[in-house]
């Protein structure tokens, strides 16, 4: 039976966050293989694997809270990012931004997040790409209906928005030199004349 964040003491969170930075540092720096119990009890400093599973039910619940904390920070982060935009254009191309801004300077989370994916430890990874390219689609559906964006098929937007931000990871693990702030600006440009009307 799984207790819910509200449920659990302070002292039990603070553990259960103190776990899955460990994991999170192991994968970014060694692999997802890497991050074995022995060794994410090592690095948290725990006396015992013991300790990882009173908290976890198994390493697929670690994992799946890995994940689910990368993500809450890329949404605190977008929600900063997007707030304060009062049109579509404005909100697609924060989007844009922040998203890249993100990868750039929270890289070793990236690095885990990518680990994750290429091991296929991710957990129902589809829905967490379902909620972006729905919130994208949103922002596209309004452009569209203020006449800002040309007709198009707002979903297919959608995937070809999120894809080329998803890729960045992968660009920047061959290219660690790569200029961040150069593809947010060809992004911007290339989706800016993709959608305008």
């Amino acid at each position: 039976m799984s207790v819910t964040d509200s449920a659990r003491s302070p002292a039990a969170t603070a553990r259960r966050a103190q776990i899955v930075t460990a994991t999170l540092d192991l994968i970014a720096e060694g692999g997802f293989a890497h991050a074995s119990f022995a060794r994410i009890a090592e690095r948290a400093g725990l006396s015992s694997t013991r300790l990882i599973s009173y908290h976890f039910a198994g390493k697929d619940e670690l994992i799946k809270a890995v994940v689910e904390h990368v993500f809450g920070e890329i949404g605190q982060f977008m929600a900063e990012r997007v707030a304060g935009q009062v049109d579509a254009w404005g909100r697609l191309r924060a989007y844009i931004e922040g998203n890249v801004e993100f990868t750039s300077t929270h890289r070793s989370h990236m690095n885990a997040l990518l680990e994750i994916v290429l091991a296929g430890g991710l957990p129902d990874g589809a829905a967490a790409d379902r909620t972006a390219e729905s919130y994208l689609e949103t922002i596209l559906r309004q452009g569209q209906s203020d006449g800002r964006f040309r007709r198009f098929d707002p979903r297919v937007m959608a995937i070809v928005v999120q894809r080329s931000i998803e890729g960045l990871p992968f660009l920047l693990h061959a290219e660690p030199d790569l200029d961040t702030d150069a593809y947010a600006r060809e992004l911007v440009t290339l989706f800016d004349l993709a959608t305008r009307t």
